[in-house]
């Protein structure tokens, strides 16, 4: 590995007047492409380039006016012009284009790197992290910072309805999802390290990612990092031990909890109303918002901005009526009778959480989950007997599977026979599917009037959302 013109974040900020011609180098990830839009908008000439383009993220480049080609098209020369060189997390260390790349003699780093430095250094930042709900917490913050008047800078790695995933602002706050994935095959920090936060939302904090990481103190040890150059507020859910770990160790920091201090009055399938307890106070809310899990991460959101001196009377109204991001619980249209819903989870406490929401919102009809298990943790026997304890809060489940093996260490491959197996026994009517053809028959096989279809998937689920099923969607 040859990282001689590898660039960290104080490096960046040294040539910063020298950098104008910008190449993203894999820009169809979720966090490549909303950096490489606040980078265009900060001024610079952006360019990027991808093997697969990959919706919603693809869908919304095109629109950019940002050029885009396609990696196997371009040789060595093309970069040439370039003056810095973006790489994102998708690039192996072992590999040609990782190679390539190191011999161009141009500089290359990181996104977190790069926002961090050019974007991020002199704002109010504040991360919303953790292992569940990160994109739709920090939408909701934005949302409720808006509803306030305030123009806040944003960065969501989601696509929303009619605004980009990322705006640099005018206000001196600077919203960010915060993930704890690694950086870049040079650069093995998670991201939000490098994103020089102030405050913080940590929604979750348990074992995931098993691809890089070995345990869950793997990933506390990133947060603390993390921590010790914080100044500021976190607002987190006590319910996970790993969180109240961290809150003893860094008292420097202001740290209030929300898990316990969360009462839902009242929920119907259009709102919620809910009490938050702060300082022997109790702050009544009602929202439009739906499923516990996420009422737990808007209270996150509203206790950090009460203690930042944000008035309740005000924060009442601004998180009453919020919109979710693309793909979290996104109703799509009719399909034979059945709402079909599409949703991101693909972690087992998701999926649990997603489908209390859907029950919640869609009470008395029953739920047919479509998931898959594409991420290499769920591709992996890691939460095998997870996954099968959440799917059985469904009425019937079609796993979507892939002959791709995990590149998780030291854990074998998700049995899902043994996974369908367990699920007919709990009386949770299941098949396997391995292409579009037998999904769709499934499908076809398993729907019914008054009910839900719940695809989980944060790819396109064996093709189905590239597929002429969409235009089957009855709006």
């Amino acid at each position: 590995m040859n990282l001689e013109n590898f660039l960290n974040d104080k490096e960046l900020i040294e040539i910063k007047d020298k950098i104008n011609k910008i190449f993203f180098y894999r820009i169809c990830g979720t966090g490549m492409g909303a950096c490489a839009c606040l980078l265009k908008e900060a001024g610079f000439d952006v360019h990027g380039a991808d093997s697969a383009f990959f919706p919603p993220m693809s869908t919304y480049l095109e629109t950019t006016g940002i050029p885009l080609r396609k990696l196997e098209d371009m040789k060595s020369e093309d970069f040439k012009e370039f003056d810095l060189i973006v790489v994102g997390n998708s690039v192996p260390r072992m590999s040609d284009q990782a190679r390539m790349i190191e011999e161009l003699g141009i500089p290359f780093t990181s996104f977190p790197a790069l926002l961090g430095s050019y974007v991020l250094k002199d704002r109010e930042v504040i991360g919303l992290a953790g292992t569940h709900g990160k994109t739709t917490t920090t939408f909701f913050l934005q949302q409720i910072l808006e509803n306030f008047g305030e123009q806040c800078g944003y960065l969501i790695g989601g696509i929303l309805n009619n605004r980009p995933p990322a705006e640099l602002g005018k206000s001196k706050y600077f919203v960010i999802e915060s993930d704890e994935y690694d950086s870049a095959y040079f650069q093995k920090i998670s991201k939000f390290r490098l994103y020089e936060l102030n405050h913080m939302v940590l929604t979750s904090l348990e074992f995931d990612h098993a691809d890089i990481y070995d345990s869950v103190e793997q990933i506390e040890a990133e947060f603390s990092n993390a921590f010790e150059n914080m100044n500021g507020v976190i607002a987190y859910d006590n319910s996970y031990p790993s969180s109240v770990k961290l809150s003893k160790q860094f008292q420097n920091l202001k740290w209030i909890a929300y898990g316990d201090k969360v009462e839902i009055i009242s929920k119907d399938s259009s709102s919620t109303s809910f009490i938050l307890n702060k300082d022997r106070e109790k702050f009544e809310f009602k929202t439009n918002v739906i499923g516990r899990h996420n009422i737990l991460n808007l209270s996150g959101c509203i206790l950090l901005l009460l203690e930042l001196g944000f008035e309740y009377d005000k924060l009442k109204d601004a998180c009453s009526d919020l919109k979710l991001v693309k793909r979290r619980q996104e109703e799509r249209g009719k399909y034979n009778g059945a709402i079909v819903i599409d949703d991101f989870a693909h972690h087992p406490r998701a999926v649990d959480l997603t489908i209390e929401a859907i029950r919640d919102k869609y009470p008395g009809q029953k739920v047919i989950t479509v998931f898959e298990p594409i991420s290499a943790t769920a591709r992996s026997s890691v939460f095998q007997n997870e996954f099968t304890k959440s799917l059985s809060r469904s009425d019937k489940v079609i796993l979507a599977t892939t002959p791709l093996k995990t590149t998780v260490k030291n854990a074998n491959n998700l049995d899902t026979e043994k996974m369908i197996n367990e699920l007919n026994d709990l009386k949770v009517q299941s098949v396997n599917s391995n292409d579009l053809k037998s999904l769709r028959n499934n499908i076809d096989e398993f729907i019914e009037d008054n009910s839900v279809l719940l695809v989980l998937s944060n790819r396109t689920c064996l093709g189905l959302w590239e597929s002429d099923f969409v235009s089957s969607l009855v709006k």
